[in-house]
């Protein structure tokens, strides 16, 4: 008796809650991913072959705009914020600019320090929406070694962050005078901070230079283990 033969049929794959749950993921994405803001003060750094990260904390950083204004900022996290606190307190002592508890914390939780001592004021009444370089085109006075405020800024820092790690890092724009970034090294070196990382855009390592082959014989030894 013959073998009865059975039927070939297609395998059918319903793909319909597939390409629902695709739909879904990348409408949650859309809506949920935020656009990076403008910066408030636009910057063009230089490129390097670097690939060393900013720190996410102890960060006391000095912005040298195309411009040759100068700001500064640090970490946005508690402690960080802390010591900004204490830092805007000594300046505001040390200069008797009569700022209030109520503007000091303003000033703390703006996103940059950007204009002379006495406009300390007028920075504290103004929202972290117009803390642009637009908004305060003076920046913090260190044009010139008379009148280098930024050396006070400095101070405080060094002082709030006794005891702890402080990384000092200088982000300047790539047509920015070399005069202003001389005082910016003069207020570090005035308050003995000999150390500083720079911001840098990173770029690829150049073909057949020295660091490039040192790379290659990295990568070559790793792919070997």
């Amino acid at each position: 008796m013959s073998r009865p033969k059975i039927a070939r049929k297609s395998t059918i794959v319903d793909m319909t809650a597939m390409c629902d749950v695709a739909f879904l993921l990348l409408s949650f994405f859309i809506l949920t991913t935020k656009p990076k803001p403008s910066e408030a003060v636009p910057i063009s750094t230089p490129t390097s072959v670097a690939n060393k990260f900013v720190p996410d904390a102890n960060v006391v950083m000095i912005s040298l705009d195309k411009n040759g204004k100068v700001y500064l900022s640090v970490s946005d996290n508690a402690e960080d914020r802390t010591k900004k606190q204490t830092m805007i307190q000594d300046i505001n002592q040390r200069n008797n600019l009569g700022l209030t508890n109520e503007e000091v914390d303003k000033l703390v939780k703006q996103p940059f320090i950007g204009v002379p001592f006495v406009q300390l004021k007028q920075q504290a009444g103004l929202s972290n929406e117009q803390i642009t370089a637009k908004n305060l085109p003076s920046g913090i006075p260190a044009q010139d070694t008379t009148n280098n405020q930024l050396t006070e800024w400095i101070r405080a820092a060094v002082a709030a962050y006794q005891g702890s790690k402080m990384d000092l890092i200088v982000k300047g724009d790539n047509v920015a005078k070399y005069p202003v970034f001389k005082n910016v090294l003069t207020a570090f070196k005035k308050n003995e901070q000999f150390k500083f990382q720079m911001v840098t855009n990173p770029s690829n390592v150049p073909e057949g230079t020295d660091l490039y082959k040192l790379n290659m014989s990295k990568k070559g030894s790793e792919a070997a283990e």
